[in-house]
């Protein structure tokens, strides 16, 4: 370009200057936390709506009729219910299934503590199911009275606890992550 006979370095194009950005036009830590906040906030309230209003956090409770009644139609054993429990023990499980050497019912609950609890009656010999209910390790630690009869306390796998109730042709088991009162409690109520 001629500018009073001077010739002057072409200024660069506005394309090929470098963008930079002022003081006011950039992020800033403050610009992220807000950012961050306006995602959070809907989050963070569903999360509660979903905890307090629709009771997030419980058990999906089950019925266990079906079960239950395919178990005493197939008349592989007496089968045995919890009554007088409170509403606290929740049914989430319920599952009949028979085998070549014997048929099972399992129910599992939540106990009041919030632990699993799990109630397996079987007539599979009791030699083959203990070890598979219980593991091969399984050692009797003592009695238990009920109303039912006279049930063997096992510790069970590593965390858990067991009674056992062996008749002639059933075995009950009352397993779980539970303190001893609730494991009695259940076996207690069973009629």
């Amino acid at each position: 370009m001629v500018n009073n006979g001077e010739v002057e370095p072409d200024a660069p194009d506005a394309d090929q200057r470098p963008i930079t950005l002022g003081k006011r036009e950039g992020r800033s830590p403050r610009d992220m936390a807000l950012s961050l906040a306006v995602l959070l906030i809907p989050i963070a309230l569903l999360l509660t709506f979903y905890r307090v209003v629709l009771d997030g956090d419980e058990p999906i409770r089950v019925d266990p009729a079906p079960a239950v009644q395919e178990a005493r139609s197939a008349g592989a054993f007496p089968v045995v219910l919890p009554a007088g429990l409170g509403d606290d023990w929740r049914v989430t499980t319920a599952m009949f299934r028979r085998q070549d050497d014997g048929a099972t019912l399992r129910l599992g609950y939540v106990d009041p503590g919030d632990d699993p609890v799990q109630l397996v009656q079987s007539s599979v010999p009791a030699e083959t199911l203990l070890p598979a209910e219980l593991t091969e390790d399984a050692e009797v630690r003592g009695m238990f009275r009920a109303p039912s009869g006279v049930w063997r306390r096992y510790d069970a796998r590593p965390g858990e606890a067991a009674l056992v109730l062996a008749e002639s042709g059933r075995t009950v088991v009352v397993v779980g992550r539970s303190e001893w009162a609730n494991l009695e409690a259940l076996a207690s109520s069973l009629s």
